[in-house]
């Protein structure tokens, strides 16, 4: 508060200063509405309704000054200062109330976004895993893409999907397919099992959706599921309609290899056998890269899409926190912070290189 009264009582002092120096015949006093004019550009409403005081006293002793005391320019130049400090002090009032509302807001959006898309632990039995999001609207900090992890007896189960659309809707269709996934990991023995499971979650939230939803029918959700068994160096996959993961092994990076995708949940079959299971070698030192559309259509100012395989050989992959960071970071380099047209989720997953001593990979 200190620096914000520095540059209305300059402006108060110099005006009156000047007015000390000026000719009588040159009145300086409505000058001084100036400054609860500018103070309340950046200063509470407190603050601002006493600077216009302090104005007001100087427009007193300007006039004084100047032989106004007993004129009728006296009242004029002082109700000026308190007319326009009023609406000053309104118009602050109201964005003093925006900016409260604005925090609530944001408050309720982040303790929802810890509900729907509560933080993946940094340690999921063996494997080190790191998840990044970030929302395409201003202010938002949740959306229609959606990611999470499983433990399930000796084995790690990941989610990653993206909700077709935006806004509340597509909010509503992740939360769905995420509390879906959270119960059903836990009953399934295989993943096409799990995905049949999601599948049929998917379409009795889509069935119960009012009868004004115009766009029931077109809601879908792409989906990968990724399994990691502690006691084998592999990984299985079943992709429901979404992006092929990155796999890192060595110095190499490539997509990893989906035979078979099946249509996205909400519009594939209820039956596992429509699922098909993809297994690759995932063994210690191998990394894998869980992503959503919003990274392989970033577009830059030319409208070239983002590079995903050529930018994937420079960044570090040997620690998620920090590949999910430099993966953000090219995309803000390709595309322009402020240009990112979808919701991008990552989620890395590292498979250590050291064994594991009671269900923790060591740091």
């Amino acid at each position: 508060m200190r620096g914000h009264a520095v540059p209305p009582l300059l402006l108060i002092t110099a005006i009156t200063l000047g007015a000390s120096f000026a000719p009588l015949a040159v009145h300086l006093s409505p000058l001084l509405v100036a400054a609860p004019t500018c103070t309340g550009t950046f200063a509470r409403t407190r603050f601002t309704a006493v600077v216009a005081l302090v104005a007001a006293a100087a427009v007193l002793l300007v006039d004084n000054h100047d032989g106004l005391l007993h004129s009728p320019l006296l009242p004029i130049h002082i109700g000026a200062v308190l007319i326009v400090s009023a609406f000053v002090l309104a118009s602050r009032a109201m964005h003093d109330r925006d900016l409260r509302e604005l925090a609530q807001v944001r408050a309720v959006s982040e303790a929802a976004q810890r509900v729907l898309l509560r933080p993946i632990p940094p340690k999921v039995g063996p494997f080190r895993i790191a998840s990044m999001y970030r929302a395409a609207a201003a202010h938002a900090l949740v959306g229609g893409d959606l990611y999470a992890a499983s433990r399930t007896g000796r084995t790690t189960r990941v989610l990653i999907g993206d909700v077709r659309g935006k806004g509340l809707p597509a909010i509503e269709d992740a939360s769905a397919v995420l509390g879906a996934f959270r119960e059903a990991s836990q009953h399934f023995r295989t993943l096409p099992e799990l995905a049949a499971a999601l599948e049929r979650s998917v379409r009795r939230h889509l069935s119960e959706l009012t009868a004004d939803t115009l766009d029931s029918g077109e809601r879908f959700i792409t989906a990968l599921l990724i399994e990691l068994p502690d006691d084998e160096e592999v990984a299985r996959v079943v992709s429901c309609g979404h992006p092929p993961p990155l796999l890192r092994q060595g110095s190499q990076v490539t997509l990893l290899p989906v035979a078979r995708p099946a249509p996205p949940l909400g519009l594939a079959a209820e039956s596992p056998d429509a699922f098909c299971l993809d297994t690759v070698a995932f063994g210690p030192g191998d990394t894998l890269l869980l992503y959503t559309d919003g990274l392989a259509e970033a577009r830059d100012s030319a409208g070239e899409f983002f590079p995903v395989l050529d930018r994937a050989g420079t960044w570090t992959w040997e620690c998620p926190s920090r590949l999910v960071q430099h993966v953000s970071l090219d995309v803000d380099r390709h595309a322009g912070k402020k240009n990112l047209q979808d919701d991008l989720a990552l989620v890395a997953v590292h498979h250590p290189t050291h064994r594991v001593h009671g269900g923790q990979a060591p740091p």
